[in-house]
């Protein structure tokens, strides 16, 4: 990772690779105004083993990337609620609310839907996971990611390699 990414949680950035320039906070939530392609808007939440600090990635059936449990907001969820609850259903894990905290909210491209924009928040756990969890619903693979090295990760979806990661390490945590 270079020194030009800016980590910082909660900052606002529109790439699908790394940055080559340090990315800036906006106050803008909607992606930069010559994309026109479709918005997908999801919540991923980050959860750390309590033995080393990896944290899980997910991979979808039918699909090739992993990224962060997580899924689409149903109508009239928060991103936090709707966190909590996909984490239930991909996972069989009970968090609550008081159990997230921001990490940040980013526009990428979409890992698994190609000529789609994604934008996204995400949250850590603040309760690190003893055991393994069991994947669910749509959920067919379970992998812990070290926290290093993920800028040489193919298959990790761009929110998590180039973004969320990245905060959460800058996070120290």
């Amino acid at each position: 990772m270079s020194a030009s990414h800016d980590a910082r949680p909660g900052a606002l950035a529109s790439s699908s690779s790394p940055p080559a320039a340090p990315i800036v906070p906006t106050a803008s939530a909607s992606p930069a105004d010559d994309d026109a392609r479709p918005v997908i808007k999801v919540t991923g939440v980050v959860l750390r083993r309590a033995r080393d600090g990896h944290v899980l990635t997910v991979r979808k059936r039918g699909t090739s990337m992993f990224m962060f449990p997580g899924g689409k907001p149903e109508a009239g969820e928060s991103p936090v609620e709707a966190g909590v609850r996909e984490v239930r259903e991909e996972l069989g894990l009970d968090l609550s609310p008081a159990d997230l905290m921001t990490v940040g909210e980013w526009h990428t491209d979409a890992a698994n839907e190609p000529g789609h924009a994604l934008h996204s928040h995400v949250f850590l756990s603040t309760v690190p996971l003893e055991g393994t969890p069991t994947p669910a619903a749509e959920i067919e693979e379970l992998r812990w990611q070290p926290l290093d090295g993920v800028e040489d990760v193919e298959d990790l979806a761009p929110l998590s390699r180039w973004h969320a990661i990245p905060a959460v390490r800058g996070m120290g945590i």
